[in-house]
């Protein structure tokens, strides 16, 4: 290889790579700087040995350095670009494209922030390229470094779909353990305080379940045409990966239904309590018409007034007054079931 473009690229900087990783045959992986990549890239070894770069996009050579030094397929840099950022999972030529998003939750918050990172696998390499720092990419790495074998490409994949799996797992659980806390204040008629963290919670399972919802079909129709390279341990990992991403979605599925069961069940509670606040009110506007009509009608500084001058006349208006009051209040509570 020729050593100017070694020496050029010792920086990782100059091409975004945060790190790499060479694997042989038989032996754990070790990391690796920038010369070490092209090297790897440039000079022949054994055919069964692999590499993993990992890319910063945010770089401003890193796709013009992918582009020149790592021979992808178009279609990766489209996807780099485009607005839909679905999970997917997608054969091209001699390529396996992938697009994962990986969740960054903060079990001390309701909100969760997903990033997407894009993938292009090989028989002999992985390149995994991304804008912010991924949380299941660093779990991959630290298995990688603690010694964790990896025999081919796609196993760093399936690796990486799994610990995305994992993330989405905490996510259903510690949301699950919010939800039975606000159902256990419904059901012991007290309402809980948190009712906007429901509303919450339920927009971020809807938008995993909108970005995640393509990747077990994705996996089944590569499953059904897996490309030549694929090793037969490779495609019974997939398969379980598979089944293990439509588990994971079908909880996300079943929790945002409860949630939404929850909030309706925590609207019709709210609307019961207005509604009786509004019967608390009407009753006692109905008691006090009366009153209010009679000592109206009877202040009014004009001539002719009834009971004016008679002894008694205090008393027939109490009388009036208790007499109406009765009426309104029996016609107040006969009307209660309406509200």
């Amino acid at each position: 290889m020729n050593n100017s473009i070694v020496h050029d690229h010792q920086d990782s900087d100059l091409f975004g790579l945060i790190y790499g990783f060479r694997f042989l045959p038989g032996e754990r992986g070790r990391e690796i700087d920038s010369a070490a990549a092209l090297e790897c890239l440039h000079t022949p070894g054994d055919p069964e040995e692999f590499i993993w770069l990992h890319l910063n996009l945010a770089h401003a050579g890193c796709q013009r350095w992918m582009k020149s030094h790592l021979e992808l397929p178009e279609e990766f840099f489209e996807a780099l670009h485009e607005g839909s950022r679905s999970t997917r999972i997608e054969h091209i030529d001699s390529s396996l494209l992938a697009v994962v998003n990986d969740v960054v939750f903060n079990f001390g918050m309701v909100s969760s922030d997903i990033s997407t990172l894009w993938v292009c696998t090989r028989s002999h390499m992985m390149i995994s390229v991304r804008l912010q720092p991924l949380h299941s990419v660093d779990r991959l790495r630290h298995s990688v470094k603690r010694g964790e074998f990896f025999r081919s490409p796609l196993e760093l994949l399936v690796h990486l779909l799994r610990d995305q799996g994992e993330v989405l797992e905490q996510i259903v659980r510690k949301t699950t353990v919010s939800v039975d806390q606000i159902e256990d204040q419904l059901l012991s008629s007290r309402l809980s305080d948190n009712r906007a963290d429901l509303g919450a919670m339920r927009r971020v399972l809807v938008r995993l379940h909108r970005l995640l919802a393509l990747e077990p079909r994705s996996l089944l129709r590569l499953l059904n045409r897996p490309p030549a390279w694929f090793q037969k341990e490779d495609v019974q990992e997939l398969r379980k990966s598979t089944d293990e991403s439509a588990l994971v979605i079908s909880d996300l599925t079943a929790l945002g239904e409860r949630i939404k069961l929850l909030q309706e069940e925590i609207a019709a509670k709210l609307n019961e309590q207005s509604s009786r606040t509004l019967f608390t009110l009407t009753v006692v506007t109905v008691l006090a018409l009366p009153i209010n009509i009679i000592a109206g009608f009877f202040g009014m500084n004009v001539g002719g007034i009834p009971l004016a001058t008679d002894p008694e006349g205090f008393w027939v208006l109490v009388a009036l007054v208790a007499t109406f009051t009765l009426l309104a209040g029996r016609w107040a509570f006969r009307k209660r079931d309406d509200y």
